[in-house]
């Protein structure tokens, strides 16, 4: 029987920040990960759940999923490229 790994997505906390500070953390925290790690990024800001998910992924990474967590909480989940 194999070991599983099972990997945990970087959780970032950016409630509070706005556009384009939302995609600036978002950039240098993806920085720190390795290829094929995942980033869960958490917004309060609805232009950020839109922009930054479309900018990261003109960059090659993959978004995962966007999920509501509230009226105005939304996680992201990013796959480093």
């Amino acid at each position: 029987m194999q070991d599983m790994v099972i990997k945990m997505a970087i959780e970032l906390d950016l409630k509070g920040e706005v556009c384009p500070y939302t995609f600036v953390k978002t950039k240098l925290k993806l920085e720190e990960l390795e290829s094929g790690e995942e980033l869960a990024v958490t917004f309060d800001h609805a232009p950020a759940v839109e922009n930054v998910p479309r900018s990261l992924k003109n960059e090659g990474h993959k978004i995962l999923g966007i999920e509501q967590q509230g009226d105005h909480l939304w996680k992201v989940r990013i796959r480093k490229a």
